[in-house]
């Protein structure tokens, strides 16, 4: 059985940050990690739920951290994490993405940020009913 892949996107920003992330939502999967991987390809990514923090002892490859609350709303960040480290736990962190080096950066993320994380299928409806709703707002506007 293929895992659900997930599509993060940056709502405040209007970017994608990835669009193939593996959901990390059992005990054995968040011990595992990135562990025994040897890269990350750019569009790739984990994100652990539950969890407060994460490590990368074991993993080969630094990192980008986004820790998100239950609304999925950005509480802290940490770009270019690097390998056999842990990193500090957020209490108030109800999951962390794990994501290649630059994500940060290239998206420009920054605390507070807004994401919308959800299968490709779902992304598609909620991003059109979105331009939608823009466009018609613009209408009335102007």
């Amino acid at each position: 059985m293929e895992k659900q892949k997930y599509c993060v996107y940056n709502e405040s920003r209007e970017c994608f940050l990835s669009l193939n992330v593996n959901r990390a939502d059992t005990t054995f999967a968040r011990l595992k990690g990135m562990i025994g991987r040897l890269r990350l390809k750019y569009d790739e990514g984990l994100w652990m739920v539950p969890s407060s923090g994460v490590h990368t002892i074991g993993v080969l490859f630094p990192l980008d951290l986004i820790y998100l609350d239950e609304n999925y709303r950005v509480i802290h960040l940490i770009e270019f994490f690097r390998t056999f480290r842990i990193a500090p736990l957020r209490t108030n962190a109800e999951s962390v993405l794990q994501l290649p080096i630059h994500t940060i950066y290239s998206s420009q993320t920054q605390l507070g940020d807004q994401l919308l994380i959800c299968p490709p299928e779902e992304m598609e409806t909620r991003l059109s009913e979105e331009t939608l709703y823009r466009n018609n707002r613009k209408e009335r506007v102007g």
